[in-house]
């Protein structure tokens, strides 16, 4: 046998995605050179690890047996990495966090000092909407996400970084002192999203009924869209600074508002804590009041 472990590292990416194309397109290879490298490892054994149905790749029992000893392998190599880093007193390895949409406006200033103090760490960020973010952690590919509303289940242990106040909004010069909601168009996020389930609740608990809603799919776009005069919205201070300060958009005074929640960066209990997780842990711990007030404050004091 003399396959290696850039093989079985190409070869796991195609069992988990299925895909030679996809594989190529994630691991950054041309489709030729994932071939090459499938096809080299294939050299090394008599049974087959895929078949091929029509346009589609299909993993064979043995080839998804190959996978799973191809990623303790890869799992064992960087824990060895690891270790030796340890000793050598270094911090390294991948830290993968999922944001909510609207976290993106915080998330960087919590990472930097972070990211800054040890070089060896390498960060995957994804961010995307609420929902999204739980399916991930709870599929255990990511390690950490940011939410501002915990999931219903408390399998989870958490930091709170900092308030998180969500307003009324509407264009400038809205000035409506008294809104008649049955004469309001009221813009909401996309469905799984923390922001909307927020707005959601406030609409059925006042039993509201406005005179459209609308649905959009990010907090950009909700913005824009208040700021044209389409209707109003439910929108996180922290993500509308700059439209504030410019007047682009205007808080509406209403009973009820603000919406208070908490950013808070949450993992699985059971999540297996490595030097690098402990060392990012403690450090939000120490760090987050400093942060927030050294660089989101003044954001979460205007109005």
């Amino acid at each position: 046998m003399n396959y290696t472990l850039h093989q079985l590292f190409v070869f796991k990416k195609i069992a988990e995605l299925r895909s030679i194309t996809k594989a190529a397109e994630e691991l950054h290879m041309t489709q030729p050179a994932v071939s090459i490298q499938l096809k080299n490892l294939q050299d090394q054994f008599d049974i087959p690890l895929t078949t091929i149905s029509g346009r589609n790749i299909k993993i064979t029992d043995f080839g998804k047996e190959v996978a799973i000893i191809a990623e303790q392998v890869l799992m064992g190599v960087e824990e060895l990495n690891r270790k030796s880093h340890d000793y050598k007193g270094l911090i390294t390895g991948k830290l993968k966090i999922a944001s909510v949409s609207t976290g993106k406006y915080i998330i960087p200033y919590f990472l930097r000092d972070f990211l800054e103090a040890h070089e060896g760490i390498d960060l995957n960020l994804d961010v995307t909407n609420r929902s999204a973010v739980i399916t991930s952690l709870d599929a255990c590919d990511t390690d950490y996400a940011l939410v501002s509303v915990m999931p219903d289940h408390g399998k989870w242990d958490y930091i709170d970084l900092m308030d998180n106040e969500l307003y009324l909004v509407g264009s400038k010069n809205y000035a409506k002192k008294n809104i008649v909601w049955e004469k309001e168009a009221v813009i909401y996020r996309e469905q799984g999203s923390a922001t909307r389930s927020t707005m959601q609740n406030y609409i059925e608990k006042k039993k509201i009924k406005p005179r459209k809603i609308l649905e959009l799919q990010s907090n950009e776009a909700v913005k824009q869209a208040v700021m044209a005069g389409i209707g109003i919205s439910v929108i996180p201070l922290i993500g509308m600074k700059r439209e504030l300060k410019l007047k682009e958009l205007e808080i509406i005074p209403i009973k009820g508002f603000p919406i208070t929640t908490k950013w808070r960066l949450i993992w699985r209990k059971e999540m297996r804590q490595s030097p690098l997780h402990h060392a990012f842990v403690d450090h939000m711990r120490e760090n987050c009041e400093r942060i927030a007030h050294r660089f989101l404050t003044s954001t979460t004091g205007s109005r």
